[in-house]
């Protein structure tokens, strides 16, 4: 009874953080692999895509997350991680997103989630070498993004600094060359993020753009930008999916796994292959 107490306490008394990682979308880039299954659930070398932004956020503290999942593939979502945390404290709830309209839209379909707490939200293919769990627990409120310097910045999100490396801009895919610093598929809101994902006007694609979101704090003076220092992996082409699996053995990131994650996933592999071996 203490335990769960001090538990009640610890959350009321500080900013709790709750998690989305975001597993819809279609993923043509990829076809015919996505023809049969989600991007998120192919393999980075020794496991699934999915494992990597949860690891960062479960190692960030965060012990809430919401897995938004494509109807077609949302079954195969619950048998991988339907039950495999269910002896941690670590909770997933899933939703489907049944029709994809863009990255912001997350937090409209995530709004009973997300209730009053705080919120980060990361792509389900973006793989980071660095730890950025300081980053991450700092967060008070406002609105933390990650850049990254490129060589590509017009595939991304942009932000462009000022003098003094305040951000002054941020335009999505600028068509002229404004910035090298690409914005990384991790974002942290405070609450209020529901209330302007809703405010947000579909842009000519009919999406809910998340640099809508990003500006809607920037035109407050409410935006931070924290720099990723080591690799930042973005799996959606076939290249890019390969260069993850060969750096992630290079560099060995599938070694700095939380060790609840890795046990999960132990768990699992052995129940598997116990089921495997009954059937033979």
């Amino acid at each position: 009874m203490k335990s769960v107490l001090s538990s009640v306490v610890c959350r009321l008394s500080s900013v709790y953080m709750k998690g989305i990682i975001l597993a819809g979308g279609t993923a043509t880039r990829l076809f015919p692999l996505t023809a049969t299954t989600s991007k998120q659930l192919l393999p980075i070398y020794d496991r699934q895509m999915i494992f990597y932004p949860l690891n960062l956020l479960v190692k960030a503290g965060i012990k809430e997350i919401l897995v938004i999942v494509a109807p077609d593939f949302s079954g195969q979502y619950l048998n991988l991680l339907g039950s495999i945390f269910e002896r941690t404290d670590i909770r997933l709830e899933f939703k489907v997103q049944t029709v994809p309209r863009g990255l912001a839209d997350a937090f409209i379909v995530g709004e009973d989630f997300i209730d009053d707490d705080n919120v980060t939200m990361i792509l389900g293919d973006n793989i980071f070498e660095d730890d950025l769990s300081r980053e991450i627990k700092s967060f008070k409120s406002g609105s933390k993004v990650f850049a990254k310097k490129v060589q590509d910045p017009e595939r991304f999100g942009v932000v462009k600094f000022d003098d003094n490396m305040k951000a002054e801009i941020i335009e999505e895919k600028p068509k002229k060359w404004i910035s090298d610093y690409a914005l990384t598929g991790l974002y942290v809101y405070d609450n209020r993020v529901i209330q302007a994902s809703k405010e947000v006007k579909p842009s000519d694609r009919g999406e809910i753009e998340i640099t809508e979101l990003h500006n809607w704090y920037l035109d407050k003076d409410e935006l931070e930008v924290a720099m990723v220092e080591g690799v930042w992996l973005d799996a959606g082409t076939f290249d890019a999916l390969l260069d993850a699996g060969n750096i992630v053995k290079e560099k060995k990131l599938n070694e700095n796994f939380d060790p609840r994650i890795n046990q999960a996933i132990h768990e699992f592999n052995k129940e598997l292959k116990a089921l495997a071996k009954k059937r033979l």
